[in-house]
């Protein structure tokens, strides 16, 4: 699978987790926040799809309830999770 589609695909489980995705030029400055209880994910439209990629990975990681998530074998397998039991 291709970055653009595995960050395609991260931005969808991120969605589902409850994060609201803003895409914007940022100066490398993307990440993610909780803001009156509500995640948000600034996706930084100045980096190339191998770094947005890896910036959402980081904030999937550490998302308790990603395992849970159904989603491509690829993406489970650069999150560094197994799959659902």
């Amino acid at each position: 699978m291709h970055t653009v589609e595995l960050l395609e695909h991260a931005i969808g489980a991120a969605k589902r987790l409850g994060y609201t995705i803003r895409q914007d030029c940022l100066a490398g400055r993307g990440g993610s926040c909780e803001l009156k209880g509500r995640k948000l994910f600034f996706l930084d439209l100045d980096l190339g799809a191998d770094e947005q990629l890896e910036q959402i990975l980081e904030v999937l990681r550490a998302e308790p309830e990603i395992g849970k998530l159904e989603m491509p074998k690829e993406l489970r397998q650069v999150i560094g999770i197994s799959e659902i039991a």
